[in-house]
């Protein structure tokens, strides 16, 4: 309560400061002091010290990846708070006026998304989170229902729920771990929810307010020759998207477009092929004989090593089993282990994984026909950017999550039948649970879970719902 009063009283000072000098910290030069103290930008200057102020607090405990990701969700608030600023000297743009008025937020967007790219760090998690919940701010792109974007309140909550999904694994992981990553993710939570939410409920529920009397919207640049006529407008594109429009027209054409292009320009399809003469024939050539040579010498066995890196199956510093790489091996075991260590499997292929004990956590990450068997999990069992997996608990596991995974197969425990299991962005997966007999066959307990909804807009929010099939 003391720190939300402390942030709110430098929030005033720093608005008094302003208005007796005319000039504002964050505020672009040339805005004037009545667009300075408009209530919407005292009100979003209060969003920031209350809400962002306490998910700053709790980075800069952490450190590292996650101070770095929660300084570039500072920039994007304090972004949109400039283009706020702007609405209320602009007029109202056009769509491409609009795109290119929206150029700084996109940058931002982009530089958190670059964040989760490569290999998974160790807070991987944390940045997802950060990095989807910037969505939220796009709210500010609303301009009507014919834009194809939910009102700005629901964009809010729906955008939230997309990195919902990778903070409530951060409560689920640290919860008995390290208080302070608690409390970035509930900080985090509560700036959208309902900070952001209810500034934009309070301020702006119809989308921002251009002033009709302001300044035009700078359009996008453009180059052309002097005294030449200006080019048509181009296609209408993605508010966010990061590359410039290009005409269709100006592109050249690739894949089958090039080949159905060649074949209807006229020209004789045989033009341009080279002629096989007798001697390229393989049946002529000396060095083709068609019989295979029994030296072995120089192969290298394919099947048992990744592109990606050698193999490994060994336990890192004493805390985390590593299993990455692995093709073709049927027999990995992992019995030495306990419940404060985590076993991180990736890049692995027509394998399988026993892990017999107790384990704090369990992740698969970008494996193909994979299975695993697990004994006991204390967190979650993982699995993330996968293909044809198969899982098995053989104990207890409270939270299996699947992301971004087409086909996995999840066969659970009477011990694990309260597990509570989410997917996102993924198809096919199939629980299969134990019969009521003892011997009873697994496939009569078989339950695919829905991978289709419907979204009907009622009561002024979308209602959504599983699909459901005829005879299912």
């Amino acid at each position: 309560m003391e720190e939300k009063l402390i942030a709110r009283l430098e929030s005033a000072v720093t608005r008094l400061e302003a208005l007796s000098t005319g000039f504002r910290s964050g505020v672009v030069p040339g805005i004037d002091v009545e667009t300075v103290s408009d209530p919407s930008i005292v009100a979003f200057d209060d969003l920031i010290g209350q809400y962002l102020g306490r998910v700053l607090s709790a980075a800069e405990k952490i450190g590292g990846q996650v101070l770095e990701a929660t300084k570039i969700l500072q920039e994007a608030f304090n972004v949109q708070k400039e283009l706020l600023i702007k609405t209320k000297q602009t007029q109202k743009p056009d769509v491409a006026g609009l795109a290119e008025f929206l150029k700084p937020l996109n940058g931002v967007i982009m530089k958190a998304n670059k964040l989760t790219e490569g290999r998974r760090s160790d807070f991987f998690n944390h940045l997802k989170s950060a990095a989807d919940s910037l969505s939220a701010l796009k709210w500010i792109a609303y301009t009507g229902k014919e834009c194809g974007m939910s009102m700005p309140i629901a964009h809010v909550e729906e955008s939230w729920q997309m990195a919902e999904f990778y903070n409530n694994k951060i409560l689920v992981e640290y919860k008995s771990k390290d208080p302070n990553h608690s409390e970035w993710a509930k900080a985090i939570k509560e700036l959208y929810l309902p900070g952001l939410r209810d500034y934009v409920k309070s301020n702006y529920p119809l989308g921002p307010v251009w002033s009709p009397t302001g300044k035009p919207a700078a359009a996008p640049p453009t180059t052309r020759t002097p005294g030449a006529p200006a080019p048509p407008p181009p296609p209408p594109a993605s508010l966010f998207s990061s590359e410039s429009s290009q005409a269709s027209s100006s592109r050249p054409k690739e894949g089958m477009a090039a080949v159905f292009q060649e074949i209807s320009s006229g020209k004789p399809v045989t033009a341009g092929l080279r002629k096989v003469t007798d001697d390229m024939k393989t049946k002529n050539r000396e060095d083709r004989t068609g019989v295979v040579g029994t030296s072995e010498k120089g192969r290298t066995d394919t099947s048992t090593f990744s592109k990606s890196g050698p193999p490994k199956l060994e336990l890192q510093m004493g805390r985390k089993w590593v299993v990455e790489n692995q093709i073709g091996k049927k027999q990995m075991v992992i019995d030495d282990c306990d419940a404060k260590q985590s076993v991180y499997v990736y890049g692995c292929k027509d394998s399988v994984l026993q892990i017999q004990g107790k384990v704090n956590n369990i992740t698969v990450d970008k494996c193909t026909k994979m299975g695993v068997v697990f004994t006991d999990v204390v967190a979650a069992c993982e699995i993330v950017n996968c293909n044809g997996v198969e899982v098995q608990c053989q104990g207890s596991a409270p939270t299996i999550s699947v992301d971004n995974t087409a086909g996995c197969q999840l066969y659970l425990s009477k011990e694990s039948l309260g597990a509570s299991i989410t997917t996102a962005k993924s198809s096919e997966i199939n629980v299969l649970v134990p019969g009521a007999e003892p011997d009873g066959d697994w496939l009569q307990g078989e339950h695919a879970l829905p991978q289709q909804f419907v979204h009907v807009f009622k009561d002024g929010r979308f209602e959504t719902t599983p699909v459901s099939h005829s005879g299912g």
